[in-house]
């Protein structure tokens, strides 16, 4: 039994698109493949005599002929019958593997026998050959590949888990690929990330690399049926649909019609600022808002209140919160741990809405939109995208870089850009997201001792996204969840040493390498030395190695 099975439907190919895709396989490092071709009925005669001398030059090429064009996903459930391989390897007709494709794949399954996914990532080639837009994917997130078919190409699967789930399924012709990744990895032992460019798209003005929705718009509505499929049999109580403006991002919208008791947690100081050329006390402003806006209805306001608040402004909390409001007093030195802790003490829902006083709701259900990522059990803690007041993006997601320390992705770039990959407008997993905004149902807050005193003023929120991820869970930035944060109305963001420090001591192991990022991004854009990831590594020369 082969190793690997590179698996390609063809249909019409041109001869030198096609010789330059046998010709890849051919040429890998790793020879312990097997290379099954289905030709889906082509009207060109030249196709199946290029076919025909592949297998004759080589018996790895193994070449099935259909007397009838079924389409891509008939051709790809034919090529998997006959597969023998331990593995399943994804190669399109028209495009190309890294030389080094199969080898690298092989030692990173090696290494993690009990890997059932893997991808690598890959970049586009021009008709002229010309290598561009490599995409540079992070390690597994399960909330991004149901917003962005992300893993896309290599992806690699476990043939007999292919075989289990089913083959590709007809009803998601165009987005099979996607469907069948979705129902391999609701089952995967383990799903692994390569960071290294080894799979080459051909952007033809008819393939989706090159064409976009235009050029095979069924594809992107076998999409959405896809992820919803998925839901469903995951039981998230989701709605999907496409982004009519950006081909290829979704987005998920709550359906469920229970609303379980939320507490929404405001630690405030009774701050005044000017808002829209208006000045407001913005703990005042913050209630009335979502009371204003929010569509949900069972939630309760805990404002914990420094003890020197004025009778002014907590009257006028009463009046704007009525029933749903309640005062706790904080008569301590500031530290916002404490205050957190103390409001979710005394706070009585299933989930806990963690909110800065200096916020504004854009997004009306917004809170069911976190309560449906919140309720999945292996899901730690929620954020949403915050804007300044400018429209900038003030959150999208904390990156750990240089050594372990924590900041904002994108911070300061146009609140609705995609910036790279369209990383702003789907949803996916982060190590933290920012306490500005952020739900964690009450088990999982409780599981892990909520907010920790050893932080109390900064880094008390990476602390505890970080615990979240040390057990088991996953956190999640939601981008459609949008709130205005008017930043650094309440304290000094300044970070001091000892906390920079602390965190590193504590958490190093888990931050010094990222999985949300990979190793050619810097803060979530393309390193200089990016255009030459797709090449071949040459090895050193003997003069090198002497003089070592």
């Amino acid at each position: 039994m082969p190793r690997f099975t590179v698996l390609t439907p063809v249909f019409n190919t041109s001869p030198d698109v096609l010789e330059a895709m046998l010709g890849s396989v051919r040429r890998q490092s790793f020879g312990d493949w097997e290379h099954v071709l289905v030709d889906d009925s082509s009207e060109a005669p030249e196709v199946r005599e290029r076919l025909a001398r592949a297998a004759e030059e080589d018996p790895r090429f193994r070449v099935h002929l259909r007397d009838d064009n079924g389409g891509i996903v008939a051709a790809s459930n034919d090529a998997l019958r006959l597969a023998e391989g331990e593995f399943i390897a994804l190669l399109d007709h028209d495009d190309t593997l890294h030389p080094d494709a199969l080898a690298i794949v092989d030692e990173a399954l090696r290494a993690s026998p009990e890997a059932d996914y893997l991808y690598t990532d890959e970049d586009k080639i021009d008709e002229a050959g010309h290598h561009e837009a490599p995409f540079f994917k992070p390690d597994w997130s399960p909330e991004r590949m149901r917003t962005q078919m992300y893993t896309c190409h290599l992806s690699v699967l476990r043939r007999s888990l292919m075989e289990e789930v089913g083959g590709f399924d007809p009803e998601f012709e165009g987005s099979q690929d996607w469907d069948i990744v979705l129902k391999v990895t609701e089952r995967a032992r383990r799903v692994l990330h390569v960071p290294r460019v080894l799979y080459h798209w051909r952007t033809l003005a008819a393939s989706a690399a090159g064409g976009g929705e235009e050029a095979k718009p069924w594809a992107f509505e076998a999409g959405t049926r896809a992820v919803q499929a998925h839901c469903d049999r995951v039981g998230l109580n989701a709605e999907v649909s496409r982004d009519l403006e950006v081909p290829g991002v979704y987005h998920l919208e709550p359906r469920s019609a229970e609303e379980p008791l939320v507490s929404i947690v405001i630690p405030t100081a009774g701050q005044r600022r000017e808002v829209r050329y208006e000045d407001v006390v913005l703990v005042e402003h913050c209630v009335e808002s979502i009371l204003t806006i929010s569509t949900y209805k069972n939630l309760e306001i805990v404002c914990v209140v420094d003890s020197h608040v004025g009778t002014a402004t907590r009257t006028r909390l009463t009046e704007l919160g009525g029933k749903h409001l309640r005062l706790i007093e904080f008569e301590n030195e500031f530290n916002f741990s404490a205050k957190i802790n103390r409001g979710a003490v005394n706070s009585s829902g299933e989930y806990l809405l963690i909110l800065n006083d200096d916020m504004e709701i854009v997004t009306p259900n917004w809170i069911e939109r976190m309560v449906m990522y919140a309720a999945q059990p292996e899901v730690g803690a929620v954020g949403a995208r915050l804007w300044w007041q400018d429209g900038r993006l003030q959150h999208g997601g904390i990156l750990f870089e240089n050594g372990g320390y924590p900041g904002h992705i994108y911070y300061g770039f146009p609140g609705t850009s995609g910036s790279y990959s369209n990383n702003i407008l789907v949803a996916q997993n982060y190590l933290a997201v920012t306490a500005a905004c952020m739900m964690a149902s009450r088990r999982t807050f409780n599981d892990v001792g909520g907010f920790s005193l050893d932080f109390p003023m900064n880094y008390n929120d990476m602390d505890f996204c970080l615990k979240q991820v040390a057990s088991g869970r996953r956190n999640v930035y939601d981008p459609d969840t949008v709130l205005y944060h008017f930043e650094s109305s309440s304290r000094d963001t300044e970070v001091a040493d000892w906390e920079k420090d602390k965190l590193r001591e504590r958490w190093l192991a888990l931050t010094v390498v990222d999985p949300a990022t990979n190793p050619h991004l810097r803060h979530g854009m393309p390193r200089i030395s990016t255009p030459f990831a797709w090449m071949k590594r040459r090895p050193p020369k003997l003069r090198d190695l002497i003089s070592r």
